[in-house]
């Protein structure tokens, strides 16, 4: 049974023995030995191999880089108002036997150098300059934060300001100066926009203005050159009507020579239409009477025997001159079916046709075109109408197959 008792404290010494001498360090973190109660060495990452009862582990330190989030303190700025500021600290421990043996607690060490700090930064400024200056103080603070931890064997990384709370007042104050700012802003761009609005209408109307002066100034030379043609056009018309009126009549005044000289008419027939004629004369309201001279026969009796022939019996005849081929034909009737016909000749379907597209052509480009070209023309210059001058200033010729073409053939 001693034997036993005896084998069991062995077993139990023995385990106990290789407990001491074997600790086993996680990666991420460092283990501070000590021997006798005086540092020995640093051991991370692994299996550490202890001397029993003599070396131990003072403390395990974390090396990942930790971020610390310390409650808000009380700052008062240079313009005696006091602000609520929140800070954030990123560090590491790069050497575990300093943040042991350097300070008692290196977490309160950080935060009260980090207030004392922000309080010294903070002092400096205004309210405003403390808001909008986040990364002035966040590089004051992390430079005096990593001056005053490196001999605890810490690394300060980042520094930052959480939150920075005016007071209740003051963030009222500055909420109506915000919102007075931003009304004085709409009120400003709504006043841009009104002028630009005001600025694009009169823009319109001038633009307006302009392409309707410029419409109304092209329509009043379209119209007059249209008069100016028409006129043309009807005193070239005029002349030709009279021209055709003329040769009409001097073609009737042949036609009744050539029909007088063809029908060989005899001073009997002469003197019996002159018989007839004589109480037509006589029916008029100013002539209430007529005398004949008494010699009057023999002036008669004179004159035809001047210019008759006196036949076996005696009896002066008149006999008329022999009629020649010409003014045969010209008493001949002519054809007169192509007078009367209402079909367009083709040089006048063609006019009508060319005067259609003419004024089916639109008188102007586009408005903006037109201002731009308007706007570039000097004032002095005025649209070109010589090709409208020259066709218009052109003699109208009568038409094939019409009656100035009779006309002519008469002559």
């Amino acid at each position: 049974m001693f034997g036993l008792i005896l084998l069991a404290a062995i077993i139990a010494l023995v385990v106990l023995l290789i407990a001491k001498s074997i600790a086993l360090i996680p990666q991420g973190e460092a283990a501070v030995v000590e021997r006798l109660g005086k540092y020995t060495r640093t051991v991370s990452g692994g299996l550490t191999v202890l001397v029993p009862f003599i070396d131990t582990v003072r403390e395990r330190v974390d090396t990942r880089e930790r971020v610390v989030s310390f409650p808000p303190q009380a700052v008062i700025t240079q313009d005696n108002l006091t602000v609520a500021i929140d800070i954030v600290v990123t560090f590491q421990i790069n050497e575990p036997a300093r943040a042991i043996y350097g300070v008692d607690n290196y977490i309160v060490g950080v935060e009260q150098i980090s207030v004392a700090t922000l309080r010294d930064v903070v002092g400096g400024m205004t309210l405003e300059e403390t808001l909008t200056s986040r990364d002035t103080i966040n590089r004051r603070l992390r430079g005096e934060l990593d001056a005053a931890t490196a001999k605890w064997g810490l690394r300060i990384s980042r520094v930052e300001l959480k939150a920075i709370d005016p007071p209740p007042s003051i963030q009222q104050s500055m909420e109506m100066q915000m919102k007075a700012d931003r009304e004085k802003r709409a009120m400003i761009l709504t006043a841009e926009g009104q002028r630009e609005s005001d600025i694009k209408t009169a823009e319109g109307k001038k633009q307006a203005r302009i392409l309707s002066a410029e419409g109304e100034k092209h329509a009043a030379i379209l119209q007059a050159e249209a008069d100016r043609q028409a006129e043309i056009l009807r005193a070239e018309g005029e002349r030709a009507a009279k021209y055709l009126r003329a040769q009409g009549e001097a073609r009737s005044i042949q036609k009744v020579n050539a029909a007088i000289k063809a029908s060989r008419i005899t001073p009997e027939v002469l003197a019996y239409q002159y018989l007839e004629k004589l109480p037509e004369m006589a029916d008029g309201q100013a002539s209430t009477m007529w005398m004949i001279p008494s010699q009057f026969g023999d002036t008669l009796e004179k004159f035809a025997k001047s210019f008759a022939t006196q036949d076996a019996e005696g009896v002066f005849r008149y006999e008329a001159p022999g009629v020649d081929e010409e003014t045969r034909k010209m008493a001949e009737p002519d054809n007169t079916d192509s007078w009367f016909s209402t079909a367009s000749s083709p040089e006048i379907a063609e006019a009508v046709a060319q005067a259609n597209a003419v004024a089916q052509k639109p008188v102007d480009e586009d408005p903006a075109q037109l201002a731009q070209r308007s706007l570039r023309r000097p004032d002095n210059e005025t649209p070109s109408l010589e090709p409208k001058a020259q066709v218009a200033e052109q003699p109208v010729e009568p038409a094939e197959g019409s009656h100035a073409a009779s006309a002519e053939e008469l002559e």
